[in-house]
């Protein structure tokens, strides 16, 4: 029987409409073309801590507590992140976290919204990777993550993964969202996801495997750089589904039909993980 995986890839801070429009980020382009896109709107503020939380555990800012980046009061555990509801789902699962925001999965920072789950980790059925973009710059966090995800899609085929990928974001606070630097930084970053949807298709041909990718942003950024208000621009979000399976991509079989799934209806970002966790079902 054909086994059925699940990959969400973050992309901090991106302008989708302009990364499109661009022609920017051609991986992203052809993605959204081949599956379906879905609009959604971030609660405000917008920050990545709560924009993640959201995204990653299904709660709002209320029942998550995450209201900026210090975490401060944080009540995540109300809920449980994408990867720890595919493993309750079933304990056979393994699962992935690759990401340069150490708050993301790392337990000795704020947070972490990836529960670190060190018992599965012992055994080899959830895996951590961690760099400090914040620290060494995201070009090189996010060189690394990209990486380390290929080689976990190819070697051990997790069950449900979050990868992360930061250099949007960065070059949108030094520059500016409109900044010829920031459609530069999406283009690596729309390298860094093309290989990684490589990994899948082989992976998929090559182990009669069934794969749901996701890809989606915590907020945008204003012309000048910044992000945190109410501005249509950061708080404009999305969802890009394609199925990937032995026979190629495909738009068949979404977990979600398109039919009404504009901005701030259908799809809202405490329903990315519901989203995601259908396909495993």
């Amino acid at each position: 029987m054909t086994s059925r995986k699940i990959l969400l890839i973050g992309i901090d801070g991106l302008r989708l409409d302009d990364a499109l429009d661009s022609g920017a980020a051609p991986n992203l382009s052809a993605l959204v073309a081949a599956g379906a896109l879905h609009r959604l709107t971030m609660e405000v503020p917008t920050f990545s801590g709560p924009g993640w939380a959201s995204l990653l555990t299904g709660l709002d800012h209320s029942e998550h507590g995450v209201f900026d980046n210090s975490f401060h009061g944080h009540t995540l555990f109300r809920g449980t992140d994408l990867l720890t509801q595919a493993f309750a789902g079933d304990p056979t699962r393994g699962t992935f976290v690759a990401t340069g925001w150490p708050p993301i999965a790392d337990p000795q920072g704020p947070g972490p919204i990836i529960a670190t789950r060190p018992d599965q980790q012992r055994v080899g059925l959830h895996r951590v990777v961690i760099r400090d973009g914040e620290t060494y710059g995201y070009r090189y966090a996010d060189g690394d993550v990209a990486a380390f995800a290929r080689l976990a899609i190819r070697e051990a085929g997790p069950h449900a993964s979050f990868v992360y990928l930061g250099e949007a974001d960065e070059a949108g606070h030094l520059y500016g969202g409109v900044s010829p630097e920031y459609t530069s930084a999406i283009g690596r970053v729309d390298v860094h996801l093309g290989a990684i949807v490589a990994a899948v298709r082989e992976r998929a041909a090559a182990r009669d495997e069934d794969w749901l990718v996701g890809v989606t942003t915590d907020h945008g950024h204003v012309d000048q750089g910044g992000h945190g208000g109410a501005d249509e621009v950061v708080t404009a979000s999305f969802l890009a589904l394609v199925r990937i399976t032995p026979a190629g991509t495909t738009a068949d079989g979404l977990p979600l039909p398109t039919a009404g799934a504009e901005a701030g209806t259908a799809v809202r970002p405490t329903d990315v993980a519901r989203i995601l966790l259908a396909h495993l079902a």
